[in-house]
Parts: C-alpha cells; sequence; structure tokens
C-alpha cells in the first residue's frame, strides 16, 4: 500500500502566529518587547530553543544552552494551552489528504514535534483520524532528517517505502527522504530558511491542489 508522508508544521499546518505568539509571551515575561511574526516564521520548524534563542538575540541577548532548558517547560505550557488558536491547514491540504484517501493510500505524519504537542494539535484540527499513523519528534530514538522515524512512519501505516512519497518543507524532509529512498515533494510557503528549491527536491508546489499532479509524476504506478 502507498503512504503519503507529511511533515505538519510548515506543510499541513500554518502554526506561525501560535508558536511565535508563545515565543511573545516568553519575552514579555522577561520583560522584553515582542517580535514581530514575518522575520521569524524562519525559524519555527527548528523546534523551541532555537526560535527563543532567536527571539533574545533580536534584543541583542545571547542565553546559554543552560538558560533556554530552563525556560523550556513555561514555553510547552503555553502553547500546549495555546497551540490551536490561530493554527489551521494550509488552503487545500484537507481535499488533498481526502483525495488520497480515497483512491486507496494511506496517510502518515513524521513530524520532529513532540508526541505531547503533536497529537492534541491533530485533535483540534479534527484531522486525526485521517491518518494510519502518527511518528513525532520523540517516537524514535533519532528524528529526522535520520530515515528512522519516516521508515517507520510508513512500516506503521502498513505501507512500504516502494510508491511511497514524502511532502514537506524543509532541507530536514527532503534529507529524511534522501535517507530513507523516498521521493520527496516539498511546498515552497512553508519555513525554511532558504528557497527550498536549492535543496534538490523531486517536486516543488506552491499549492496542494498540485499535490496530486506531482505525486503521479514521481510514482505513476499508484
Amino acid at each position: 500500500m502507498p503512504v503519503a508522508v507529511f511533515d505538519l508544521d510548515g506543510t499541513l499546518v500554518s502554526s506561525a502566529e501560535d508558536l511565535i505568539a508563545t515565543l511573545n509571551a516568553i519575552l514579555k515575561s522577561e520583560g522584553l518587547a515582542p517580535v514581530d511574526i514575518s522575520p521569524f516564521r524562519k525559524w519555527v520548524g527548528f523546534g523551541a530553543k532555537r526560535l527563543m534563542d532567536k527571539g533574545f538575540q533580536s534584543h541583542g541577548i545571547t542565553k546559554t544552552a543552560d538558560q533556554l532548558d530552563a525556560l523550556l517547560p513555561r514555553f510547552l505550557d503555553h502553547y500546549e494551552a495555546n497551540m490551536a488558536v490561530h493554527t489551521r491547514l494550509f488552503d487545500g491540504a484537507l481535499e488533498a489528504m481526502e483525495s488520497l484517501k480515497a483512491d486507496g493510500w494511506s496517510l502518515s505524519v513524521c513530524t520532529n514535534k513532540s508526541t505531547r504537542l503533536t497529537l492534541p494539535l491533530l485533535e483540534q484540527l479534527g484531522i486525526s483520524s485521517l491518518f494510519s499513523s502518527v511518528v513525532a519528534g520523540d517516537t524514535f530514538s533519532k528524528a529526522k532528517p535520520h530515515a528512522e522515524p519516516l521508515l517507520g512512519a510508513i512500516e506503521r501505516a502498513g505501507g512500504t517505502t516502494a510508491g511511497s512519497v514524502m511532502v514537506g518543507d524543509t532541507a530536514t524532509d527532503i534529507d529524511a527522504a534522501r535517507a530513507a529512498g523516498v521521493p520527496v515533494v516539498v511546498v515552497d510557503f512553508g519555513y525554511s530558511p532558504e528557497p527550498v528549491a536549492g535543496f534538490g527536491p523531486d517536486r516543488i508546489i506552491s499549492h496542494f491542489n498540485d499535490l496530486r499532479s506531482a505525486i503521479e509524476e514521481l510514482v505513476p504506478a499508484n
């Protein structure tokens, strides 16, 4: 059975507003002014500590790794309580996934977001039932760009790498797909800090309306 494996933040869902709102809550608690969303979108996909680090750097402050570790529980608690205030599926994502399922594809999520945050977000967005497997950043011993999470997502969804495909938005997803030996489609509206074309994905799409044709070009037998 073919499996379409989706990254979450920046691929299926637009989550930057809620994540950066949490960053701003942390900055406020430290007596600092909030940051604008646009310059920080590109850091959303690199985890909470990287996002906080960039937020403090924008105020000319460098936090040590231990200091960021100490702030992490506060960040996660705030985000967990506010993860679906503005977060939504990107246009066309639901329809694209439903079309694939109707034609016999299994769907999976493979994200570096923690299980604690991934499963509730899927529930709150009303899409958890679409997926045959969900692999988070802490499901296996290694996270993307290692192959293990992607391979595990495919296996848990009842599929094989042959005929399956990865859909993501950053070099992390591309590298994971390469390591796992599956083709990769990337969206160009996600959270990559660099243009995704420079990382050599198999296909690039600018809207989920184009996902099906991109997949069919890569795995025509399906």
